[in-house]
């Protein structure tokens, strides 16, 4: 990290509501949790009195299994966004420039910043047609943050070959990936995966994640590693979710479900965005009856709060200047959010 990027990096905005009274739709996360966590971190609090086995064998195991790659390609991170900073500190230096997809997820470009290095940002439907060579990183987020839609599997593998042949890494953040069919990039050569444990399975307090790498980025992630960079109740909860197949299965047909419910509602009064993801980014219109407010999202989102109901601003996102995102929740949530939104 260098130290003079530092001094003048900014924090990233982010959802998140900590006012358990309020309806929290700006963070996507389940809000439902796998069957056994309780029990797994009760176990999990009691063997916390030793340091975790810095290996992490059945974690690496599970998150193997999980994604279709070898154990040994696994790299134990707190969170998704822990294997995307260890990603970037091991490839990216001062100088270098990064292709980074907007609007998408803020922290690339900090993280970039962080370095010395200098983000080069690209529409998130065009990365994939953009020249990799003399770029140290390019970055792809898939569903992307906040739009939603996946990017094309074959396009994507294609991709991943074109930045191979101009030696340049290419990052693939796969946050959402397991709320869809999608299949991952995880173990293809001269890519890292950044994956998130803690949306899917509804526990973002607990801070679980991995990045997958294959040959010499996997060399340079495990090294870089801190040691027991993963606490006991994450990696004992995180391994007991990744093997939860019929939790995952469910989450995916209730996802989807509820996401087209509330798009068909949604979009009597926004323009919403084609999803894979278990949130929607809502554009307000020119008809919308805060149209003629001097600052319509942030009127909506006050209005929302005042009802009981959280929303992502999502103007805090490169490019975005009228919209707002909505996670997909259960179905009594979801017709809360309705009510507030569009009256029905």
């Amino acid at each position: 990290m260098n130290r003079e990027a530092v001094g003048r990096t900014e924090r990233v905005p982010h959802g998140g509501e900590s006012d358990p009274a309020v309806l929290d739709f700006s963070a996507n996360v389940n809000p439902r949790t796998p069957p056994g966590v309780e029990a797994v971190y009760r176990e999990a609090l009691e063997r916390s009195r030793r340091y975790p086995d810095d290996e992490y064998r059945e974690y690496r195991e599970a998150a193997g299994a999980y994604v279709g790659c070898s154990p040994e390609e696994v790299i134990p991170t707190p969170g998704g966004l822990a294997a995307i900073r260890l990603a970037i500190e091991t490839t990216v230096e001062a100088g270098d420039t990064v292709l980074v997809p907007y609007p998408s997820f803020g922290e690339y470009a900090r993280e970039v910043r962080l370095q010395g290095a200098t983000p080069v940002f690209v529409r998130h439907d065009d990365i994939l047609e953009c020249e990799p060579a003399g770029h140290a990183l390019a970055v792809v987020c898939t569903p992307n943050n906040p739009t939603g839609e996946c990017a094309p599997a074959a396009k994507l593998r294609r991709y991943a070959a074109r930045c191979r042949e101009a030696g340049t890494t290419l990052l693939v953040d796969e946050a959402f990936l397991g709320f869809t069919d999608e299949p991952t990039l995880a173990g293809e050569d001269g890519v890292i995966v950044a994956r998130s444990l803690t949306k899917l399975f509804g526990l973002p307090g607990l801070r679980a994640g991995f990045a997958v790498a294959s040959g010499d980025q996997r060399e340079a992630l495990e090294r870089a590693r801190p040691a027991w960079n993963l606490g006991t109740p994450a990696a004992m909860v995180g391994t007991h979710c990744l093997r939860q197949e019929a939790f995952v299965r469910e989450t995916r047909t209730t996802v989807a479900r509820e996401r087209a419910r509330l798009r068909g509602a949604l979009e009597r009064r926004f323009d919403v965005s084609p999803s894979d993801a278990p949130f929607l980014l809502c554009e307000l219109t020119a008809a919308d009856p805060l149209a003629d407010e001097r600052a319509p999202v942030a009127a909506l989102c006050a209005s929302a709060r005042e009802a009981g109901v959280a929303l992502r601003d999502a103007r805090t996102f490169r490019g975005l200047d009228s919209h707002v995102r909505v996670a997909v929740k259960d179905r009594a949530a979801n017709g809360r959010l309705l009510e507030v939104l569009v009256g029905e």
